[in-house]
């Protein structure tokens, strides 16, 4: 067996070549609109690019609840025809993007309008890249395997949380497998997306409080990362302070519009941020419990988040310290040590004020040195964190989460 300090060395230098690969990389970032009304602007200027047809990929509950509504309406009154795909459940599947795949191909679809949280625009990322690339999408897992570009995408989210409408990955799930793929590949960001907070206003609190402790978790990863570079540092931290300003307003009060809105660009920014820089521990034990239990990916992102950094803190104190300054969590007097604790307090503080356990119900013990396995697996060669873990001590960390 190789000893762990001598493969932490082996990460750590492939690390440093995906830093490298990430700064000379052109990662595009979508034409932008925001603001209340925002996606109708969008559905015009689909209507400008030529657009006859469209496929829309969202979830069966946001049709049922009159979401779409309006964009259909502008669609029609713009000559746009469209078929709808609401197939796409948490956590999407290859079944449910091959589904989707056939619908377009019989209604004959130029172009794909993803409306919904994070699974249906992953979803419409991969239905997207299938349309034009013969290759299965157990093919596409890992990084920069999508060869053709894909069909024109479009982008309208509708949770403050995951930012797919701006990152290069998607990720599906294998229900028989127990496993979550991330499919990575600068080819899969939109071409267009809007940042509406207008369509956000009746999300309830409990979906408000999971997604935006996911933005959260994106924006804390990716400042934290061994990967980050100063665009990044600026786009974490921007998130860090919007969300920390925010979140609590959108939960109590989801009718407060410029907190919707603020919130919908803390997550564009988060995401921009660990785009280039990655994310970490959290995000790869959160998949697995996905992928174990179905856990809601922003609610397992809350439940592990500070169990992370308290293991990852001695090694990331003064960048703790810094995402506490903007926080707004400075006292007088106050050392990097003491902000960096008190920054992590505030997280399981926020959980608490939202009704996020600390624990995760569903976690079995016997499922613990699987889920570390993998977790370990998918970091180790994925994410620049700012400190590793061998098995051993992945195990004790998941353990704490017991209930």
């Amino acid at each position: 067996m190789i000893p762990f300090g001598i493969q932490v060395t082996g990460y750590q230098s492939l690390m440093k070549t995906l830093k490298g690969l990430v700064k000379t990389l052109p990662f595009p970032k979508p034409t932008l609109f925001s603001g209340p009304g925002s996606s109708l602007q969008l559905c015009e200027a689909i209507s400008q690019m030529g657009v006859r047809k469209l496929l829309i990929v969202t979830d069966s509950m946001l049709v049922k609840i009159g979401l779409l509504d309006d964009i259909e309406s502008k669609l029609e009154d713009l000559g746009v025809r469209y078929a709808i795909y609401d197939g796409i459940l948490p956590d999407p599947t290859v079944d449910q993007i091959e589904a989707g795949l056939k619908v377009l191909k019989r209604e004959r679809c130029q172009a794909i309008l993803a409306v919904g949280g994070g699974s249906p625009i992953d979803a419409a990322k991969v239905i997207a890249a299938r349309a034009t690339n013969d290759k299965s999408i157990s093919r596409m897992e890992g990084m920069f395997k999508i060869f053709t570009a894909p069909m024109p995408l479009y982008a309208v989210p509708t949770t403050a949380g995951t930012g797919s409408e701006v990152t290069i990955a998607a990720v599906v799930s294998d229900p028989k497998k127990k496993k979550k793929s991330p499919i990575m590949d600068p080819k899969l960001v939109p071409m267009m997306a809007a940042l509406d907070g207008a369509l956000m206003t009746g999300l309830p609190p409990h979906i408000t409080a999971a997604t935006g402790m996911d933005a959260l978790t994106h924006a804390v990863e990716a400042y934290l990362s061994a990967n980050a570079l100063p665009e990044t540092d600026g786009y974490a931290l921007a998130a860090t302070k919007l969300i920390m300003e925010n979140l609590p307003r959108a939960v109590a009060k989801g009718k407060d519009l410029k907190a919707r809105q603020a919130m919908s660009f803390a997550s564009y920014y988060a995401a921009l941020a660990f785009t280039r820089a990655g994310v970490g521990y959290v995000h790869a034990i959160s998949h697995n419990f996905g992928a174990f239990y179905h856990t809601p990916h922003g609610l397992a992102n809350a439940i592990v988040m500070p169990y992370v950094l308290d293991f990852s803190k001695r090694s990331c104190t003064r960048k703790l310290s810094k995402l506490a300054d903007v926080s707004g969590l400075r006292q007088k007097g106050d050392r990097p040590q003491k902000l960096a604790s008190r920054f992590i307090d505030h997280i399981r503080e926020l959980n608490e004020e939202f009704g996020i356990p600390d624990r995760l119900e569903a976690l079995e013990r016997s499922d613990i040195p699987a889920i570390a396995r993998n977790a370990l697996k998918e970091a180790h060669y994925t994410y620049a964190v700012p400190r590793y873990m061998d098995q051993r001590t992945c195990e004790r960390l998941i353990g704490k989460m017991l209930a």
